[in-house]
């Protein structure tokens, strides 16, 4: 039999990438998705280890991952239903996330307004409509995961399909289209040119930004264009004013930027969400506590207890 270690050595490359895209989907969570990956991984050499015959890992990784993910997001529920604010996910930088990006589906399921719709989902929902939907799984391999008949887990992904299709995110489909739009948008804002940043917005555009009661952040999204360029304009100005700058970055899979300051440390990122040409929304993440695993995260924003 092979040394249990040198096979997980051998696995690790490949399965790790997909657990933590499965975990990551599902949680919205760096940190939550991390503890559920490295517990799976746990499981798996556990297992090897007993001698367990595991005749798929791929499959075997994938079921803890989820399992494990749906207990994780049951809990996460109820600690969001007191969330102060906006909630958005914790962002990824890309290109340094080791997500596995194969598909134009799997990219624009890393978006932060897709996971945001995904919460309208129960979990066992939103892992059926991952699983099948985004990471192209059978219904029977879905069934076997979370423990129900392929013929229920067909009901649950139609069901789930419903519950989004109204507020699904719609994409530009050329990234280099909008890369393009995003630099134009982010000089117009560094600029102060008003004019510019509204050509480029939707007319139902909306700022959201995530300060989870621990950053200065607006307590409700900021609609309409006029508001949110004049919004930006005034943030982008009151952080030239302080050194601070924003470095273009692709965060959740989408045009955006991280925010720093004189120092070099992360006040907040910035991620656009483009369709047909223009800015249809602007998330900013700057609680503290969901930028720690980007680097050393700025004072700026924290909110001072009072």
């Amino acid at each position: 039999m092979s040394d249990p270690d040198t096979v997980l050595t051998e696995l690790h490359p490949q399965l790790r990438p997909l657990a933590f895209a499965i975990a990551y989907r599902m949680l919205g969570s760096v940190a939550e998705a991390e503890d559920v990956v490295q517990e799976a991984m746990l499981r798996l050499h556990r297992e090897l280890r007993a001698g367990t015959a595991i005749e798929s890992p791929k499959a075997y990784v994938s079921a803890i991952t989820t399992r494990l993910a749906i207990d994780a997001l049951r809990s996460a529920r109820r600690r969001r239903e007191a969330y102060a604010g906006p909630w958005l996910p914790e962002p990824v930088v890309t290109d340094a996330a080791g997500d596995v990006a194969g598909s134009a589906e799997l990219a624009d399921s890393l978006s932060m307004a897709f996971l945001v719709v995904l919460e309208r989902l129960s979990p066992v929902q939103r892992a059926v409509f991952l699983l099948h939907d985004v990471f192209d799984y059978g219904y029977d391999e879905v069934a076997a995961i979370v423990g129900k008949s392929a013929g229920n887990c067909r009901q649950i992904a139609v069901r789930a399909r419903r519950r989004i299709a109204d507020e699904r995110p719609r994409f530009e489909p050329s990234r280099a289209a909008r890369d393009d739009l995003a630099d134009r948008f982010f000089a117009a804002a560094g600029q102060g040119d008003l004019e510019g940043l509204i050509a480029l917005l939707a007319a139902d555009a909306v700022f959201t930004g995530d300060g989870g009661g621990n950053a200065t952040a607006f307590p409700r999204p900021i609609d309409g264009r006029d508001r949110v360029a004049r919004l930006l304009v005034g943030i982008f100005r009151k952080g030239a004013a302080i050194g601070a700058r924003l470095e273009p970055a692709q965060v959740n899979g989408q045009p955006g930027g991280l925010v720093r300051d004189a120092g070099g440390a992360l006040v907040n990122t910035l991620v656009l969400d483009i369709a047909d040409g223009l800015v249809v929304g602007v998330r900013s993440q700057i609680n503290p506590e969901k930028l720690a695993h980007l680097g050393p995260v700025s004072d700026l924003a924290r909110r001072r207890a009072r």
